[in-house]
């Protein structure tokens, strides 16, 4: 029954939006890194993006970006993708699923709409830079 369904809770994992410089660009811009600030190395990782939000008053949303890691180490990073400017006034979505063990483990984490901007950064864990954390 559904009170003997044990849903794990994903703690430590968590996903933040750091401003680099790129040499493609000429320009910082914004990439979203994956967090395992846990003791446990995250295998299978699979993470899926999308945004979606109203610009002037029109309904957008763009396509489904997938990202599959093997394995993410025990307090490490990885870096999943770069956030193109027109999405950041949209919410971004990333659903993060993995195992630890032979458990399953999934948490969709939000960027809402125009919060990843300088305004809202603290310090990122592990990666030591300025950046606009989702827990």
């Amino acid at each position: 029954m559904k009170k003997d369904i044990i849903i794990p809770t994903v703690e430590n994992v968590f996903l933040a939006a750091v401003q680099e410089w790129s040499d493609d660009f000429m320009e910082k811009v914004w990439y979203i890194y994956l967090i395992n600030d846990s003791d446990f190395q995250l295998d299978s990782v699979m993470v899926v993006s999308k945004a979606f939000g109203t610009i002037d008053g029109e309904m957008k949303k763009t396509s489904l970006l997938r990202h599959a890691f093997i394995e993410v180490p025990a307090v490490t990073f990885k870096k999943v993708e770069m956030l193109e400017k027109s999405v950041l006034v949209l919410n971004n979505e990333f659903m993060v699923t993995y195992f630890i063990g032979n458990k399953l483990y999934d948490r969709k984490f939000i960027f809402k709409a125009n919060s990843i901007t300088p305004d809202y950064v603290e310090e990122v864990p592990l990666l030591f830079v300025d950046g606009v954390i989702v827990r």
